[in-house]
């Protein structure tokens, strides 16, 4: 057995941050939190920052200079992880915007080998689309859109080693379509869609279990018709995923967002782009030329296209901005996103019997917070 020691950093565990104590890793695995490193491990000192679990992401369409619809291969699915291990991301869901079949298929598949040849941190596949909704399509394709049968639902739900996240459009999928997905352990969002407070309601009975980047591309919350917004808020049990970029959605919106709804039912997200960890200015989603520009990426003609948003600044950004205590913002970019996946039991926070998936930062604070070193099940990149 191998057994490792990290110490001289504060450590973020389930009862808050620990001074003075060694967070003890074997084989991989979380094995304890202890004043004193046990004499016969192998020690690593930190020298200050804190040690938290480590960021998982849901929504990642590319990074490092890859987009995931342009490069759905282990090649692609590897520099994707690369560029966002360096930002304290040990967890993540490559994400296809609305393509094809045939490269939903390669996409599937590319997930498929890269979990059997132990990439690291990949934990699964997320769809966003096609099954959306033209009059919510934000950046994606229309052309691309169609509506899921049967066949469709046999051939998309078939990852075996991992997770399979799926966003559509509840009021553009047939009767029952919701449910056959949640019976074959798809985990269904709705996102990108026109429903109504009570259409969205329907969907939650049928088993959808969360909401792709709230506020964005769905009815909004009014006096008169709550929206898919309201439905979200409004629902204890299910998931919103969100952008803290500052630009998706404004600070005070997610304030109001987490007094109605308990912080532990949310979950960061970067939906980022290729250019997250490279030195991209521009690139070609399908036909279309996205730029960056001040934190922001759009298309021609200003629609948000993703994001150049990295974990590590979205966490930043909720302690800043967003005022919330920094044991709660990690949270919600770690065990939350656990949680969402049914993962909790394996990963996402930093207790015994848990994977070892821990990133170091300077200070989990709203100035900084530099990565300074990452673990994926007890190996430091």
């Amino acid at each position: 057995m191998t057994r490792l020691a990290l110490t001289g950093a504060r450590i973020l565990t389930g009862d808050g941050f620990v001074e003075g104590h060694a967070l003890v890793i074997a084989d991989g695995i979380i094995e304890a939190v202890v004043p004193t490193a046990p004499a016969d491990c192998a020690q690593v000192a930190l020298n200050g920052g804190d040690l938290l679990p480590g960021f998982i992401d849901v929504q990642v369409n590319g990074g490092g200079g890859v987009l995931f619809n342009d490069q759905p291969t282990v090649a692609g699915i590897k520099a994707i992880g690369a560029a966002h291990r360096r930002f304290g991301t040990t967890g993540f869901l490559p994400t296809l915007i609305s393509d094809d079949v045939a490269v939903m298929d390669q996409a599937i598949d590319a997930v498929e080998q890269a979990i059997a040849e132990k990439v690291p941190g990949v934990l699964g596949i997320h769809l966003e689309g096609p099954f959306l909704n033209p009059a919510r399509a934000g950046i994606h394709d229309k052309a691309r859109f169609r509506v899921i049968d049967d066949a469709l639902i046999e051939r998309l739900a078939r990852l075996r080693s991992g997770r399979t996240v799926m966003t559509l459009a509840p009021e553009c999928a047939p009767p029952g379509a919701i449910r056959r997905l949640a019976a074959k352990g798809v985990v269904v969002c709705a996102g990108h869609s026109a429903a109504d407070y009570a259409g969205t309601v329907a969907a939650l009975a049928e088993g959808v279990r969360g909401f792709t980047h709230l506020f964005n591309a769905m009815t909004p919350f009014t006096s008169r018709e709550p929206g898919m917004v309201g439905a979200a808020l409004n629902d204890a049990a299910s998931w919103c995923g969100v952008i803290a970029d500052l630009h998706h959605i404004h600070p005070a919106s997610l304030a109001v967002a987490l007094r109605a709804k308990p912080s532990d039912r949310f979950f960061l997200v970067t939906d980022a782009m290729s250019t997250v960890g490279s030195d991209q200015k521009s690139f070609m989603l399908g036909a279309t030329r996205i730029t960056a520009s001040s934190g922001r990426l759009t298309g021609p003609d200003g629609t948000l296209a993703g994001s150049d948003l990295d974990m590590a600044t979205a966490v930043r950004n909720m302690i800043a901005a967003v005022k919330v205590a920094p044991d709660i913002a990690v949270a919600m970019a770690s065990g939350g996103p656990a949680a969402f996946l049914s993962l909790e039991n394996i990963r996402g926070r930093i207790a015994p019997g848990l994977a070892a998936d821990l990133v170091h930062v300077s200070r989990a604070s709203a100035d900084g917070m530099a990565v300074l070193a990452t673990w994926i099940g007890g190996v430091r990149a």
